[in-house]
C-alpha cells in the first residue's frame, strides 16, 4: 500500500504541503511526473486525506485557546450537533469521544468573556448539558509522519 518512498512523500509533505513536485522529485530521486501521480494515488486511495493551511490563532487576534469536554442533554440531536458547530467560528476543531463526555472542542477565542459567551451559546441553542474547559498554555508539536513507521 505505501513503499518507502511514499513515507518520504508523505514525509516531505507533512513539512511543507507546498512544496512543488519538482522539488519533491529532487529528493526522492524520481521525475516530476512520477511525483505528481504518487502523491494524486496517495490522496485518492485516502492515506492523505486533505491539504490545507494552519493557522495561527494569537496572530489572528485570538490568544485565548480552550480545550474543553462537552456532554449533550439526552434529548440533545447528536448530529445536528455536529452540524451546528460549524457556525460557531471560535471552534476551531473537534472530535466526538468516548467515556464520560460525548465531544472534545478546541475554542480561538479573544478573551474569557467571549469564551463564556460562546459557551453560553452551546448551552441554550445547541443542546449543551456539561462543559469542562482547559485553558491551552501552547501547542506540542509532533510529527504526524510517525504514523507511517507503524504502517
Amino acid at each position: 500500500m505505501v513503499d518507502d518512498i511514499d513515507r518520504s512523500l508523505i514525509r516531505l509533505l507533512i513539512q511543507d504541503a507546498r512544496r512543488t513536485y519538482h522539488e519533491l522529485s529532487k529528493e526522492v530521486r524520481l521525475s516530476a511526473n512520477t511525483v505528481a501521480d504518487r502523491v494524486r494515488r496517495l490522496y485518492a486511495s485516502g492515506v492523505i486525506r486533505q491539504f490545507r493551511a494552519e493557522l495561527d490563532p494569537a496572530v489572528l487576534g485570538r490568544g485565548l485557546n480552550m480545550v474543553a469536554d462537552i456532554r449533550l442533554r439526552e434529548d440533545a440531536d447528536r448530529a445536528r450537533f455536529e452540524y451546528e458547530l460549524r457556525s460557531v467560528p471560535q471552534v476551531v476543531s473537534g472530535v466526538r469521544i468516548t467515556g464520560e463526555y460525548d465531544f472534545e472542542l478546541r475554542f480561538a477565542c479573544i478573551d474569557p468573556a467571549e469564551f463564556e459567551t460562546v459557551v453560553d451559546r452551546l448551552k441554550t441553542e445547541l443542546g449543551v448539558r456539561q462543559v469542562r474547559s482547559r485553558m491551552v498554555l501552547h501547542d506540542i508539536a509532533i510529527d504526524a509522519g510517525q504514523l507511517l513507521d507503524l504502517a
